[in-house]
């Protein structure tokens, strides 16, 4: 067979060196990549940088960045000289191999492969164990911060007597670094371990002595060195018990000790710190007995005592001295963590009052006097209205409003404060006519204007609607001038380039209006490094060479509030409500920010997110926790993101607490003291719903303050679920402006319901001072209900069976709708409590909420009409004309009276026939502003009909037409449509909406 290549007479191939210019290519695409991948990972750290510096909180980063450097070349590198030394000194120590045994003939090849490369070897494993360890040290960065800067809380613990600030900020440092002392030892172990054995030190199959005398000794030492790291993680574990969780039937979350803490783990760890010691001397004592049999005895001593008297002996305890008699034995230390809870979470002087839950007085004039100035009553519900807002307020589809509006306080035209229903006309892109990287990023940028609405009363157009005290596009009302442009919201989440060449959509109203950005905020992207910084940062290589970029160009983006405010305050945990104020001329976001730690003792722990959790949470409304599990918290920081150029703001609002005294220590200058909140802004700060939630669950058991009483349980109380939401979850605290027993007027409040453990009758009512500028801001006021009142939920049971409630949801059936609760408010009232819950249909013609009914409910009445002047007056069981002062009649009135008789009730009949039909024109036209009107009309004719027909011989004629005055809902044609649910004439097709703020 011929030879087809590579033989004798074949072509020959001829192999050599890449030529030079091969070579150079490739070493040069070799550089690229390197630098490619380089920049890549450089590109992070420089946005980072560029973002920190833009909002003028280049400090924290620089701060938070050394720090982390720090900690990973500190212990990174003491980990690898840790591991380094030992694998160096246990090839040091190796016997010589003279005698080679079967199992060292097999070693022998490794040790060969190795032999060459020793020092790579050595150099690798060091390198990563110190890389890990440099990692993991460097995410301790907060627990470094607090140690190094931990200011005293001038409290000391009842137990060992020692500042909260040392189980706050300096055992959890010191629990790291026994921690990080434990993995260094035992890493050097193995890795010594295993030298030992590859060069012949230790023997597992070989006759003779199993390790040399050098492998022992060396052994013997790193073993000790563990054993005495055990003494101290003994000694600390004796501190440790002050901040333990456990279960306990007092409390699902008991922190602290108890009596078999303190009476047998607290002398076993002590005994057990004094064995380990021992235990390590003796190990130590190797090195020159050179025998493992004391160590060994020692080492299984520590073990046997550890199993005897750390676990064996409390159980013993706890079995028959503690169980015979447990609340006798704890009461001590349930009151040490009564005390401590209540303090931690600053509800030590909450005022606990028992309050009968039913009226103390009889005079239906007086009760129904007293309603009017309990409460202003918020029959608009921010987490009801959205819809409305979004339906008559959107003006465009690229405009959205959240899902959960909020409630603050502004002065209407008549100077006086009322209660807002208030949210911001934000940018959608979901909404966009066209979606393209232009248009999302450059066109359209922001959202255009504050939308406010009166709590307490509605709009008549359409009737049942909000209120509305700003609105428009842009808009106008009663906030005056200031800068409607909003940048940074919470539905702002994508990033937007501004400034440049290409112009932005300002507003669309009588043609389109374009605006280029004027702020400072963001970052430059005018020269080409930091655009192709964002390129890779941002996975976009069209921000690396798009027309639309050039000079005056600024990328903005991390734009919601609490995101803004966590990045600059990443040792915050921020509430899960920012909510917008205008203040000054600007539309300022206010983010309530909490210092917290899990390390206060005998104080019991909460999960943030579960505590703070309610049928209203969503992912836009979670907090933002640094530490999940806390058992202190404060309201220590009040912050700010201004809408339009994103600036942030931290101010001191908790002067006093030792967490942020600490925290300004470390980042020094990052927060503005109090004295520097100017009034327009203080004059909208508020009690934050967060912490009142955390404090609300831990009051369920924590008000009360008898150890007996405590363990019992018996007054525990829960926080009810929301009766008024298909979605499982409790009640959420709302915002009203209303008075508690004993004040004089009014506060601005946030307040919420209890029902004893596993009943439904109300247990309790909790209101907090909540407007900041009130010299009681803060104060808690517990009513501790002492007789059988109704909860929310049998309040809301009974409202859905009550018979006009049935025949109002017959009625919207047939025209589509659907109906909707909103929040059921509690006031107390003259020894009671009052319930008030606007209704609201949804559906038909309008597919967003009007408010059709109020409920109400006071002792055992409860009734459904068709305002809250009117729901007032049904349940106290009073005329409209009871709650008004009658007018009096001048002397010697010569007037002619009214007419009566035939003619004046033909008159009024037809003038009802006329307004009826005016009524009917309007329905079919959803002219809502006219059909109220012709429904007020009709009202007047009626009235007139029935003040003159006992005048009249014969009594009702009328025309055939007419709508019959005895029973105006037969002829009611309004239910065909999904507008007001009945044409009631009593119902003045809400036209009297603004009644309903009386």
């Amino acid at each position: 067979m011929p030879d087809r290549g590579g033989g004798p007479t074949g072509p020959r191939i001829r192999v050599g060196r890449p030529s030079r210019r091969v070579r150079t290519l490739l070493m040069t695409l070799g550089v690229l990549v390197v630098l490619a991948m380089a920049f890549v990972m450089f590109a992070g750290f420089w946005t980072d940088w560029l973002w920190y510096r833009s909002v003028a909180y280049s400090s924290v980063f620089t701060t938070t960045l050394w720090t982390k450097i720090g900690l990973f070349l500190v212990f990174g590198l003491l980990m690898a000289l840790a591991v380094g030394l030992n694998i160096w000194l246990a090839h040091r120590l190796r016997p010589p191999l003279s005698a080679m045994s079967l199992e060292q003939q097999s070693l022998d090849r490794y040790r060969m492969s190795v032999a060459p490369y020793k020092k790579w070897v050595l150099l690798a494993i060091t390198a990563l164990v110190g890389l890990i360890a440099g990692a993991s040290a460097s995410g301790q960065w907060r627990t470094w911060l607090m140690y190094v800067n931990g200011v005293s809380f001038g409290q000391k613990d009842p137990q060992f007597k020692l500042d909260v600030s040392f189980y706050a900020f300096d055992l959890p440092f010191y629990r790291f670094l026994l921690g990080f002392g434990f993995a260094a030892t035992v890493l050097s172990l193995i890795a010594a371990a295993l030298t030992h054995y590859l060069y012949g030190g230790l023997r597992v199959t070989s006759p003779g002595a199993r390790a040399t005398g050098a492998a022992t000794g060396h052994l013997s030492v790193l073993l000790g060195v563990f054993v005495s790291l055990k003494a101290v993680a003994y000694w600390l574990d004796r501190y440790g018990l002050a901040v333990k969780s456990s279960d306990f039937k007092a409390t699902d979350n008991w922190t602290g000790l108890r009596y078999v803490d303190a009476n047998a783990y607290l002398p076993a760890k002590t005994i057990l710190f004094c064995i380990a010691v021992i235990c390590a001397v003796l190990f130590f004592a190797t090195l020159w007995r050179r025998t493992w049999q004391l160590p060994v005895i020692g080492f299984g001593l520590m073990v046997l005592s550890a199993i005897l008297i750390g676990g064996l002996y409390p159980a013993i305890v706890q079995k028959f001295q503690v169980q015979p008699n447990e609340q006798a034995k704890e009461a001590p230390f349930i009151q040490k963590n009564i005390d401590a809870t209540r303090d931690a979470y600053d509800i030590d002087d909450a005022q606990v009052d028992d309050y009968a839950g039913t009226s103390t007085t009889d005079d239906s004039s007086k009760l129904r006097a007293s309603a009017d100035s309990a409460a202003s009553y918020r029959v608009m519900d921010p987490n009801v209205v959205s819809p409305a807002f979004q339906q008559l307020q959107q003006k465009r589809n690229y405009y959205q409003f959240p899902k959960t509006l909020d409630v603050d306080r502004y002065k209407g035209a008549d100077g006086k404060e009322q209660d807002t229903v208030i949210g911001l006309r934000e940018l959608n892109l979901q909404g966009l006519p066209k979606r393209n990287w232009i248009n999302d990023h450059f066109t359209y940028t922001h959202g255009y204007g504050v939308i406010a609405a009166r709590g307490t009363t509605t709009g008549t157009n359409p009737t049942g609607s909000p209120d509305f005290t700003e609105s428009g596009l842009p808009t106008t009302g009663d906030l005056g001038k200031y800068e409607q442009r909003v940048y940074y919201g919470e539905k702002t989440e994508q990033y937007s380039i501004v400034g440049g060449p290409q112009k932005e959509l300002d507003y669309e109203e009588d043609g389109e209006k374009t605006t280029s950005y004027q702020g400072d905020s963001g970052v430059s992207l005018s020269n080409a490094f930091n655009r192709a910084a964002y390129a890779v940062s941002f996975s976009e290589p069209q921000i690396l060479y798009s027309g639309a970029i050039g000079d005056g160009s600024r990328i903005l983006y991390n734009r919601t509030p609490k995101e803004r405010v966590e990045a600059v305050a990443p040792w915050l945990t921020i509430d899960g409500d920012a909510y917008p104020a205008v203040v000054d001329g600007r539309i300022q976001w206010i983010v309530d920010a909490y210092t917290t730690t899990n390390g206060y003792p005998y104080a019991s722990r909460t999960t943030l997110g579960d505590t703070t959790a309610d049928s209203l949470t969503t992912n836009q409304r979670a907090v933002v926790a640094q530490q999940n599990q806390v058992n202190y918290i404060r309201n220590s920081v009040k912050a700010t993101v201004d809408a339009y150029d994103g600036k942030v703001k931290l101010y001191e609002w908790d002067t006093e607490d030792p967490v942020l005294k600490t925290w300004r220590k470390a980042f020094p200058g990052t927060v503005k003291a109090r004295a520097d909140i100017p009034q327009q802004l203080m004059d909208h700060l508020r009690y934050p719903q967060d912490l009142f939630k955390v404090q609300r669950e831990l009051l369920t058991r924590y008000h009360v303050e008898n150890p007996a009483q405590f363990y019992s349980g018996s007054d525990a109380w829960q926080v009810p679920d929301d009766p008024t939401n298909k979605e499982p979850g409790s009640v959420p605290p709302y915002y009203l402006s209303m008075k508690m027993p004993g004040q004089d007027s009014q506060k601005f409040s946030l307040t919420t319901t209890f029902t004893p453990k596993g009943r439904p009758n109300l247990g309790a009512f909790m209101a907090v001072d909540a407007d900041a500028a009130s010299k009681d801001y803060g104060t808690i006021r517990l009513l501790r209900v002492t007789s059988t009142v109704k909860g929310p939920g049998q309040v809301q049971s009974e409202l859905n069976g009550n018979d006009d409630v049935a025949e109002f949801v017959r009625n919207l059936k047939g025209t589509d709708s659907d109906i909707e609760y909103g929040n059921l408010l509690t006031v107390p009232l003259d020894g009671g409590f009052l319930y008030i819950e606007p209704v609201y249909t949804r559906g038909g013609t309008q597919n967003y909420p009007l408010l059709r009914k109020v409920a109400a409910s006071y002792g055992s009445k409860i009734v459904f009409e068709n305002s809250l002047g009117e729901a007032l007056n049904e349940v106290f069981g009073v005329e409209e004309s009871d709650t008004t002062t009658p007018p009096t009649e001048p002397p010697g009135d010569t007037t002619e009276p009214p007419a009566t008789g035939d003619a004046a009730l033909k008159k009024a009949i037809a003038d009802a026939q006329k307004a009826y039909t005016d009524g009917e024109t309007a329905l079919k036209e959803q002219d809502w502003k006219a059909y109220g009107e012709a429904q007020a009309a009709l009202e007047e004719a009626l009235q007139r009909a029935a003040a003159a027909q006992p005048k009249a011989s014969g009594g009702g004629g009328g025309s055939p037409g007419a709508p019959d005055a005895d029973k105006p809902d037969k002829a009611d044609p309004a239910d065909k449509a999904g507008a007001p649910a009945k044409t009631d004439p009593a119902d003045k097709a809400d036209g009297e909406a603004g009644d309903q703020g009386d």
